[in-house]
């Protein structure tokens, strides 16, 4: 296995990523959104690059949430992306997800081999799976930073992904910028909610009062969920990888 890390997600492109598998991480909210509304029953969720194409899915699926946000902000008639709210609506609903980075990240991705959606809530069953089924990849972990800016918290989940991988597989090969990851991770760990909450998006998170959201988003492998990106929608596969 070689493992590489993408600081945003303005360098993916299909010729990188076709015949890898990638995994996507929004810390700051959406793949932490997604991973939530999955676990809490939600049956799909429909990634869209902005609120005109969230608009046209939306005919055709017309009983599913519109949710989604623009720069920080809701999109006006959109429920907000933010997982302590969307968890306690999504059991038995499709969700359409706008937002800024994350679903933009995940569509980018879409050439890949396998797209996976990851968090700190869900990184070592992520890791897990891959590791089952793709120990003979590269893999790409794909920090999706904030309107071509790196992003702090990606950045650390990218570091808690490559170490797991790591640990389930000794002789996997690491690029410097997946090095950097797990390094960083490895020391700043133990204050990994004050990196969320300090971080740029973070502070705007913290502004518009969402301090349950970054604590909650702050807790390592919550839910036994693995998100996979189906080429039109986000699925979970259930069962807790052994």
């Amino acid at each position: 296995m070689k493992i590489h890390v993408l600081l945003k997600k303005e360098e993916i492109n299909p010729i990188m990523t076709e015949g890898k598998v990638v995994v996507v991480l929004d810390i700051l909210l959406a793949t932490s959104t997604i991973t939530a509304a999955l676990a809490e029953g939600a049956t799909y969720i429909i990634p869209v690059l902005n609120e005109r194409e969230a608009k046209e899915t939306f005919v055709s699926y017309p009983n599913a949430l519109l949710v989604g946000e623009y720069e920080g902000k809701t999109i006006e008639g959109f429920l907000d992306p933010n997982p302590t709210l969307l968890k306690k609506k999504a059991s038995g609903k499709g969700i359409i997800l706008s937002t800024t980075n994350g679903t933009v990240a995940v569509r980018k991705s879409r050439h890949a081999k396998c797209v996976y959606v990851a968090s700190l809530l869900n990184g070592e069953e992520v890791a897990k799976k891959i590791a089952m089924l793709h120990s003979e990849d590269t893999i790409l972990v794909v920090c999706s930073g904030s309107s071509d800016h790196f992003c702090l918290e990606d950045f650390l989940g990218a570091g808690y992904i490559v170490k797991s991988l790591n640990m389930l597989c000794e002789s996997a090969e690491l690029t410097d910028a997946a090095l950097a990851s797990l390094l960083f991770y490895e020391e700043m760990k133990e204050q990994k909610e004050t990196i969320l909450s300090r971080s740029r998006v973070g502070q705007m998170l913290m502004n518009y009062g969402f301090e349950e959201e970054i604590h909650e988003i702050a807790e390592l492998n919550k839910y036994p969920i693995v998100p996979i990106f189906d080429g039109e929608k986000i699925i979970a596969a259930k069962e807790r990888m052994k």
